[in-house]
């Protein structure tokens, strides 16, 4: 992404934007085929899309691991073991998260007796070579492992942010650790900006495997969308897409029966039931992501996914235009995605 582009998409009028690409359509990119996985030692596998450029495959669906850390004990473990009963092999966390918390309880419950099985991620929004080094050795030492399959630079904040830690030697600290085999993949996450991702690629977009963004119907027909931004210029670069908020972190819902025991709430709903869990989950399939990251703090949360994954059908580019206008009006007055920057539009 060329600097002179991105100025133009940050100083683009949302009407002007959003009248463009109502006029023009849109032109969807294909979500990558899935993979049939053959059962392991832990036993029935769910399938797999390839992680872009890296020559390996890992499961469509992945425990986020937020919730792991600030869930209770028993409610961690319980959801980790179902994750893994249900074929989910890739496990998402974060050095923020609990803090440590998260870490720990995969390093009491997962990695000791299922590391290999598993594709373990963790991140650091460390913004200097030193304090990332230092959470990657307290990373390492949580999660009772002796490598990374993926380390994100964590939560990229603007296109500063990303110059700032690139001056500051995060990047060069995680190539250090690559080299010796701490890290076996890198990659980034934000969900604040696109602008953001499209900087980290621009300066140093061959180093990456993969980055981590919002995916979700109103992303898609925001002006700042990770979608119609991000996507084309990861699929350029080879990149493996993980997808999160695909509910915009609940506010899609008020109340959502998940099954007959359990009824799944959030406290601030934007678009009280104008979408179901289908809807989102399938949505996000159909991009070219290769692993939706479920925040899950019990197990029904998780099976309910699950549930979803094994009956997923890609959704035609008919089907994706019908759920993007039922948000378009919400996109245009700004309610949902209160995680992006509130500066974009300026």
């Amino acid at each position: 992404m060329e600097t002179g582009k991105l100025r133009l998409f940050i100083s683009m009028n949302r009407r002007e934007f959003l009248r463009n690409i109502s006029a023009a359509g849109f032109t969807f990119a294909l979500s990558p085929p899935l993979l049939k996985a053959a059962p392991d030692k832990i036993g029935s596998v769910l399938p797999k899309r390839a992680l872009g450029k890296t020559g390996e495959a890992v499961t469509i669906l992945g425990l986020g691991g937020f919730h792991i850390g600030w869930t209770t004990e028993e409610l961690a473990q319980a959801t980790i073991e179902a994750a893994l009963e249900a074929g989910v092999r890739f496990f998402d966390t974060a050095e923020s998260y609990g803090p440590g918390t998260s870490e720990e309880r995969y390093g009491t419950y997962l990695t000791p007796k299922y590391r290999d099985e598993i594709f373990l991620m963790t991140k650091s929004a460390g913004e200097t070579a030193a304090l990332a080094q230092a959470q990657l050795e307290d990373s390492l030492r949580r999660l009772k492992t002796d490598r990374i399959d993926l380390w994100q630079i964590h939560a990229l904040q603007s296109p500063e942010d990303v110059e700032k830690r690139l001056a500051a030697g995060v990047l060069d600290m995680a190539l250090k650790a690559r080299e010796k085999g701490l890290i076996r993949h890198l990659g980034f996450t934000g969900h604040s900006s696109p602008y953001a991702h499209l900087r980290m690629m621009e300066l140093a977009g061959d180093t990456f495997a993969a980055c981590q963004f919002p995916v979700n119907p109103v992303d898609a027909v925001s002006q700042h969308s990770f979608i119609n931004l991000v996507i084309p210029e990861a699929e350029k670069a080879g990149y493996g897409m993980l997808a999160m908020k695909t509910l915009a972190d609940g506010r899609f819902f008020s109340e959502k029966q998940v099954n007959t025991k359990v009824t799944w709430t959030t406290q601030d709903p934007i678009i009280p039931n104008h979408l179901s869990l289908e809807d989102c989950v399938y949505f996000a399939l159909s991009q070219p992501v290769t692993v939706l990251i479920t925040g899950a703090e019990k197990p029904e949360y998780l099976k309910d996914k699950v549930a979803l994954i094994e009956s997923f059908q890609r959704l035609t580019p008919e089907d994706l235009t019908r759920l993007m206008n039922r948000l378009r009006s919400f996109a245009e007055a700004g309610q949902i995605e209160y995680y992006k920057s509130r500066d974009l539009a300026g």
